[in-house]
């Protein structure tokens, strides 16, 4: 057995060195004792030869201990490292040596320390807090070796902003001596941030070199030499390093926990305006001690491990090399038809106004759209800035997408349908630099502090301006660019376009990188899969669609619903939808086209006729059966109806028609059809316990991920590097995330989400066949799959929702659970253990239709167990 010192940390590992210093407030000839963790020993006993060094210094109030896991997979990495940890001087074990050390004191202590253990070759720094400065500060002064750095939760800067109330709180001179030195409040303080709270033996461990107001003097003094403003001495070499990391063109990767109250979302923005080569990966729901909530040792040996394989393209398909040779910009379409006064975009009004629908004509909205670029372009929207759009779809929306596409600026969509607290998340790990929004929209942004300059889409008075702290509106910057071109900005086709947010229903919502290039890319695949011309006419009945009838040459209507909503769409909102636009085409979500169904006795007959005259139907979101497309296939009796499958990171994939679903018939899953123009489809096989592997086929009857490779496929996950490591770690193809299976003709079927697939004694189960079979039962309306117990043991539990509705979750009556089983078991082989009735499933917003199935997991869980039985809870 290894002798620990600590949980964690073998004694071969710690170490002392007698340093001679150089520092300016030491007087020549000081030498001072340093401690550290050192995996050298380790090494030895391999006889492996590093590839380099990590050289991590920590921040205050912690240690070398913080590093403790890096140290480790360092001894047992494939390429090993030798990690060296330090203790900074008057920190951790390391020396007290009676002085006040400022912080460029704490750069020169560091270059003494390697220059004493004789580190040469590659060297790759890593800070947290205060010694992420540190550690860049070494960084500058060292280039030679410098091969990368690493990140957590650190700042080069106050970023523009005052202190954080936190650190104001510790430098009062109330608090600061008290809470530093005197007691060990600061450390319980930065160790209760962890998330989840720390093990006593590892909150011991931290505290362990601190005992004693004699031993915190170094953590005071940290905190007092932070640079509060510019008269601060220590401000100087903080400016030195802020604005030197700017020439540093090493990798970077930064690992981050959002929650930090200290170090937020405010300075990692700082730290990629100054280091925009930087990798980054948010770690939702972790904190300050990011190395402690999270794995941070894995995905920081796998970034050495690309490093050391560079260059693989970051994203699911090879760079493109073909520069603007074929490329065609969005808003291209506005500017050919900039003397067309045919309609562009129509907004309707709410039945109950009485008011007649909004019309732009092509030449009035790319009037607009020129004007509000510039408007923008003069309160200062860039190229690459990130302008976040909390506007409900319509001409206003379209209006401010086309405007920022033309001026090169980041478009960042996420909907209400994430929830307030999803909504949030998404924009404080976008960042944007400006976020336009509807009253309800900046009330938001104040309320949760979301960060950009506001500007509001709207009317509202002075005061009320003021309160919702916009900056300006968008009538405006309107008003102040008519009559002016719009900046003749060149567009990079592969420059960042939008960032699109997924719908949080398979967990927080990441956010989807486009480029100009693959936004074209779908624009053009939709075009050729539907024959979508321009001077065709649609009905934007789902959200996504709604945002590309412009660059299609499309006239496109955005019904009278709340599309955040789409259970809201009527049958008469849609027929007044298409009647106005003489509309060829509709495109609305399985959950809008049942509300619809429901409603359409109440149409008059000029409505049916509206609907009668729709050449193409499309809806995606989520499987549709066949017989709810058949009772559609009666409402617009000339369209052909078509399904694709596509999810927010490349969409369309497949897609399938009405007629062509009757003819695969029933099977394992949901047949989706082809492939899109442009796309590729293949499969990662599955295991015995539900993962996949590296091996690619298109063989019929094996069961897989989803790969899919196409233009239109998003460029990489934002600020989710370990995320998009494993989206991309098949280069060429972005894995799904779903599983399904070819058949003999080639179709494509899913069979759920690979998170969803049970792991059972007898091997993998997909939910999908069980699901659609226990559908079959005519008492059910939505059914779900889901295992419980220990992962390789998981039993069969199915979660209903019926057509009548149940007043109280809890065990199905002996009817119906005898019915779904029986239905279940004739399809599928499958023998549930439970059925479970629920009076509604918990579905995303977005769609209404994804169900929550990791909740109901959960829950399954609980009541089989003899828990309390209550709702899964509600809708997000």
């Amino acid at each position: 057995m290894v002798a620990e010192l600590w949980p964690g940390v073998p004694a071969a590992w710690s170490r002392y060195v007698q340093v001679p210093s150089s520092a300016a407030v030491d007087q020549p000839g000081t030498v001072h004792k340093w401690h550290l963790l050192d995996n050298s020993p380790d090494l030895e006993a391999r006889g492996a030869e590093p590839a380099g060094t990590l050289l991590c210094v920590h921040g205050n109030p912690t240690w070398s201990y913080l590093w403790r896991t890096l140290a480790a997979a360092g001894s047992t990495a494939e390429r090993p490292w030798r990690v060296i940890a330090v203790d900074q001087l008057d920190m951790g074990f390391s020396a007290r040596t009676g002085t006040f050390r400022r912080l460029a004191d704490r750069i020169s202590d560091l270059g003494d320390l390697t220059d004493a253990l004789g580190i040469t070759g590659p060297v790759v720094t890593v800070g947290h807090d205060w010694g992420g400065i540190i550690s860049l500060g070494w960084a500058l002064a060292h280039r030679s070796q410098l091969t990368g750095v690493v990140l957590t939760n650190t700042a080069v800067h106050p970023a523009g902003f005052s202190l954080p109330p936190a650190l104001k709180l510790a430098l009062h001179p109330a608090v600061h001596g008290w809470g530093t030195k005197r007691t060990d409040a600061f450390l319980r303080v930065t160790h209760s941030l962890a998330q989840p709270a720390l093990q006593p033996e590892i909150r011991a461990a931290y505290a362990a070199p601190y005992r004693g107001a004699s031993r915190r003097e170094g953590v005071g003094n940290f905190v007092a030499d932070i640079p509060a403003d510019e008269t601060h001495p220590s401000f100087r070499a903080l400016t030195r390093v802020a604005e030197g990391i700017r020439k540093l063109t090493v990798p970077v990767l930064a690992l981050w926990g959002p929650k930090d109250p200290v170090f937020s979302d405010r300075y990692l923005r700082d730290l990629l305006q100054r280091l925009p080569q930087a990798d980054v990966h948010r770690f939702e729901g972790a904190g300050h001690l990011v190395a402690e909530d999270r794995d941070i040792a894995a995905p920081v040996f796998d970034w050495l491990g690309v490093l050391h394989t560079k260059e693989t393209p970051s994203a699911s398909r090879p760079a493109d090399t073909s520069g603007t040779a074929g490329f065609r910009p969005m808003p291209a379409e506005l500017d050919d038809r900039s003397t067309d006064v045919s309609p562009a975009v129509v907004d309707m009004a709410p039945a109950s106004s009485g008011k007649a629908p909004a019309v732009l004509s092509w030449a009035e909205l790319g009037t607009r759209v020129n004007a509000l670029a510039a408007g923008l372009a003069d309160i200062g929207v860039r190229p690459g800035n990130r302008v976040n759009l909390l506007v409900p779809p319509g001409i206003e929306l379209t209006t401010l997408i086309y405007a920022c596409l033309k001026l090169g600026a980041v478009v960042v969509v996420a909907d209400a349908g994430l929830g307030t607290k999803g909504l949030s998340r998404a924009i404080k790990g976008a960042g944007p630099d400006f976020i336009v929004g509807i009253e309800r929209g900046l009330a938001g942004a104040r309320l949760f502090g979301w960060p950009g300059t506001r500007i509001l889409a709207g009317e509202a008075s002075p005061a009320r301006l003021r309160l919702l702290g916009a900056a300006h509106t968008v009538a405006e910057l309107t008003a102040a660019g008519t009559g002016r071109p719009a900046p003749e900005w060149k567009t990079d086709p592969d420059a960042d376009a939008a960032v699109l947010f997924t719908s949080g229903s398979t967990g927080p919502a990441k956010g989807a990188v486009y480029t100009h290039r693959r936004l074209a890319a779908m624009r053009d695949t939709l075009r050729e899969t539907y024959n979508l011309k321009a001077g065709s006419s649609l009905v934007a009945g789902f959200a996504p669609f709604a945002l590309l009838g412009p660059a299609l040459g499309a006239t496109s209507v955005t019904p009278d619903m709340d599309v955040t909503a789409p259970r809201t769409l009527t049958a008469a909102a849609l027929a007044n939808a298409a009647a106005a636009v003489q509309a060829t085409t509709v495109f609305a979500s399985p959950a809008a086209l049942a509300n619809v169904l429901a409603t359409a006795p109440d149409l008059n007959p000029d409505q049916r006729q509206a609907l009668a005259k729709v050449e193409l139907l499309l809806s995606a979101g989520a499987p549709i059966p066949e017989a709810l497309l058949t009772r559609v296939q009666e409402l617009v009796p000339a369209a052909e109806l078509h399904t694709p499958y596509g999810m927010t990171e490349a969409l369309p994939v497949t897609d399938i028609s009405l007629e062509q679903i009757r003819k695969a018939g029933t099977g394992n899953g949901v047949c989706v059809g082809t492939a899109v123009a442009g796309a590729r489809v293949a499969l990662a096989p599955l295991a015995a316990d539900g993962t996949s592997g590296v091996e690619i086929t298109e063989d019929a009857g094996v069961t897989g991920e989803i790969l899919v490779s196409a233009p239109h496929v998003k460029d990489r996950y934002d600020r989710l590097w370990i995320t998009e490591q494993h989206s991309s770690s098949l280069p060429g193809w972005h894995r799904t995330g779903d599983v399904g299976h070819f058949d003999a003709d080639g179709r494509l079927w899913v069979e759920g989400r690979l998170g969803h697939v049970l792991t059972t004694p007898g091997g993998a189960v997909t939910p999908v066949a069980a699901e659609q079979a226990a559908e079959s039962v005519p008492e059910v309306r939505l059914a779900a799959l889901v295992g419980v117990g220990p992962a390789g043991t998981q039993v069969p539990v199915a979660v209903v929702e019926t057509v009548n509705g149940v007043r109280r979750p809890g065990p199905a009556d002996a009817s119906l659970s005898t019915a779904v089983r029986t239905a279940v078991a004739e399809r599928c082989g499958l023998d549930l253990a439970a059925v479970l009735v629920l009076p509604q499933m918990p579905t995303d917003i977005r769609h209404n239709s994804k169900i929550d199935r990791s909740a109901l997991g959960t829950w399954a869980a609980e009541v089989l167990a003899g828990g309390r039985v209550s709702a899964p809870g509600a809708r997000r």
